[in-house]
């Protein structure tokens, strides 16, 4: 197999060395709870960062309406 390296992918490969990476046994991953290894403010940031994310890919333009007028519905269980 031959490796062709394009115009960026040296600097995108010396990149990919900084990346942060654990490794764990099958089975024994850690738990999804960031809770005690980040703030409420931090991961409202993280999930704002993905709404933005999730927005650009649908190719749709982000609302901007008031919260009052946003659309929604509440379904209160059966007594």
């Amino acid at each position: 197999m031959m490796l062709v390296m394009t115009e960026g992918s040296e600097a995108r490969a010396a990149a990919r060395g900084t990346w942060p990476v654990k490794r764990f046994t099958l089975g024994e991953e850690p738990g999804d709870d960031i809770s005690g290894s980040s703030t409420a403010a931090e991961r409202l940031g993280m999930v704002w960062e993905l709404t933005l994310e999730a927005w650009r890919l649908s190719g749709r333009e982000l609302p901007a309406y008031d919260r009052s007028a946003a659309p929604g519905r509440v379904i209160r269980p059966a007594p």
